[in-house]
């Protein structure tokens, strides 16, 4: 898995891409800023996305938030007052899998959990795994 930093803009040289002040540069950096439970939380759902997804995968931050980018936006992670969320780029992915995603609060392409309850691994690397074969589908269209 390739990791991917955020660059800082010079002062001369103003970049669309230039982080947000307080941006993370990278995961690592996002999670250290994150409390517990959610961070323990948050790097278990880390380390399934890794393993689950291709090498070629890169790990970045965008929007503010940790994302996985393979052959397009793949999946990615955020903590927020009462809960942590996947983002799943997609809503089709949600509606696939919409049984098993009952017992959690889901729209378009979000998925919400609680903070102190790690995500099922088996059902995050079904849903990783789902995602890179959509990213790979579409690619060869």
């Amino acid at each position: 898995m390739k990791k991917h930093k955020s660059k800082k803009a010079s002062s001369t040289a103003k970049s669309k891409s230039a982080p947000k002040p307080g941006t993370p540069r990278d995961v690592d950096e996002y999670l250290a800023r994150v409390p517990e439970p959610a961070r323990s939380t948050l790097q278990k759902v880390r380390a399934v996305i890794r393993a689950a997804a291709p090498k070629e995968t890169v790990e970045c931050i965008s929007y503010q938030m940790p994302m996985y980018k393979y052959k397009g936006l793949l999946f990615g992670f955020a903590a927020f007052k009462d809960h942590c969320s996947l983002f799943a780029a997609t809503g089709s992915l949600v509606e696939q899998f919409q049984s098993e995603l009952k017992p959690y609060k889901t729209a378009k392409g979000t998925i919400q959990f609680p903070s102190d309850k790690p995500f099922p691994s088996a059902l995050l690397k079904k849903l990783v795994k789902a995602r890179v074969a959509q990213n790979n589908a579409k690619q060869e269209r």
